[in-house]
């Protein structure tokens, strides 16, 4: 799987929600100032090179869906991070975690009972 840009990203992001859609439903669900038609269409024409949307046709219109579910990409992000930047130790994510967002006593012991759940389930 290869890493989503911003702008691959955004788009993946609405697909995800609307599940199937044109090119203009992609660009309704955009923030203003809204990026032009040809501007998101070559973005998921690179998404669909990417393996990452593919499309139906139906008359000479498009309807792209995804085809990598946002759970697979969620996990080989967090894959992602924790290799490059906590050298894939999730201790030094937690710890992280404990001293940037000054987590409280009760989050870290559900975040600690989370953790053990995880590390007793056999996959």
């Amino acid at each position: 799987m290869r890493e989503l840009t911003k702008a691959d990203e955004q788009v993946m992001l609405i697909l995800w929600e609307i599940k199937d859609g044109l090119t203009k439903d992609v660009i309704e669900k955009m923030d203003p100032p809204k990026p032009a038609y040809n501007t998101v269409s070559t973005v998921i024409m690179v998404l669909e090179g990417k393996g990452f949307i593919d499309h139906k046709a139906v008359g000479n219109t498009h309807i792209y869906f995804p085809v990598i579910i946002e759970d697979q990409y969620k996990h080989f992000a967090f894959e992602k991070v924790i290799n490059n930047y906590f050298e894939n130790s999730y201790e030094s994510l937690v710890s992280f975690l404990v001293k940037e967002k000054n987590m409280d006593m009760e989050a870290l012991d559900e975040l600690i009972q989370m953790a053990e759940k995880l590390k007793n389930k056999k996959w």
